[in-house]
């Protein structure tokens, strides 16, 4: 059953990320995951090209960020990570439309999770600001030296911690 609603979440992410992108007004970044694998291996860049190849992804355009958003914070694409992401982009102060109906919708139909959804509201709550970024900008920067600057001591271990022991591998990515 819980596969059968996952699947379900999957979709609707899916069919809404087609319509989000018709309608968003940003310029997309013009940069493939293999442009992004010739920057120097220490910066954002690398590890968002890194990211997108291994799951076989290339950046969605228009809204590039989102993937950047699961680099920076360590979230894997199954399901319930998306859905957590958004917990924690929300923790950080970020409020748009589709957050808001990505929390509703992915707690109303997938609630098993909400200890891992409310673990990853505190966890954008701690961290300072990231949500407001152009990550565009950010690409050329040390991925290492840019995400403490961001997250307090052992955040980022204790999260991956608890998502390590919650999260399911993934059934697909948000690829329109």
């Amino acid at each position: 059953m819980k596969s059968l609603r996952k699947q379900l979440i999957n979709w609707l992410f899916e069919t809404s990320m087609v319509l989000y992108c018709r309608f968003k007004n940003k310029q997309p970044w013009g940069i493939s995951s293999k442009e992004m694998l010739q920057m120097p291996k220490n910066t954002f860049g690398y590890r968002l090209g890194e990211f997108l190849s291994s799951h076989g992804f290339e950046p969605i355009p228009k809204v590039e960020r989102h993937d950047a958003y699961h680099v920076l914070c360590g979230y894997g694409t199954a399901v319930e990570d998306e859905i957590a992401l958004q917990y924690a982009c929300f923790g950080n102060g970020k409020k748009t439309p589709y957050l808001w109906a990505v929390l509703f919708l992915g707690t109303l139909i997938l609630p098993d999770y909400l200890p891992y959804y409310l673990k990853s509201y505190r966890f954008g709550k701690q961290a300072h600001s990231f949500h407001h970024f152009d990550f565009k900008k950010v690409l050329p920067l040390d991925f290492a030296e840019f995400q403490s600057a961001l997250f307090p001591e052992n955040l980022l271990k204790e999260m991956d911690s608890y998502r390590k022991q919650i999260v399911s591998p993934p059934l697909t990515h948000l690829q329109p």
